[in-house]
C-alpha cells in the first residue's frame, strides 16, 4: 500500500489589512533583541504592500559600532508573497522593493 502524498502547501493570499500582513510576516520573520527576546515589529502600508520591520533600541554605549545587516519583509498586497529588502530606513526599503519586486508584485 502506498502512503498518501503530502498535501500541497496552499498558495499565499493577499493580506486584507496591516494586521494580516503582520501575522503573515511573523511566520517567517522573527528578529531578536540582543537579550534574545523577540523584537517589536512595526508595519508601514504603501501602495504595493506592507513593510514589516523591527525597531531596535539605541545602544547605551554611544561609542559602540552600529549593528549591521538584517532585513525587512514586505508582504505584497496583490499576491501575499513575502519579499526581503535590506535593513534600510523605511522609505529607502520601500523604494528598493519597488525597484526589485514591483514587476512581480
Amino acid at each position: 500500500m502506498n502512503p498518501s502524498p503530502e498535501p500541497a502547501a496552499s498558495a499565499p493570499r493577499p493580506p486584507a489589512n496591516a494586521d494580516e500582513a503582520l501575522a503573515m510576516a511573523r511566520a517567517e520573520f522573527q528578529p531578536l533583541l540582543p537579550d534574545g527576546t523577540p523584537a517589536p515589529l512595526h508595519v508601514q502600508e504603501f501602495d504595493l504592500g506592507y513593510l514589516v520591520y523591527a525597531v531596535f533600541p539605541r545602544h547605551e554605549d554611544t561609542t559602540a559600532p552600529p549593528t549591521l545587516g538584517g532585513s525587512h519583509v514586505v508582504v505584497s498586497k496583490t499576491t501575499g508573497k513575502l519579499g526581503y529588502v535590506p535593513n534600510f530606513p523605511p522609505e529607502t526599503a520601500i523604494e528598493t522593493y519597488r525597484r526589485h519586486y514591483a514587476p512581480d508584485a
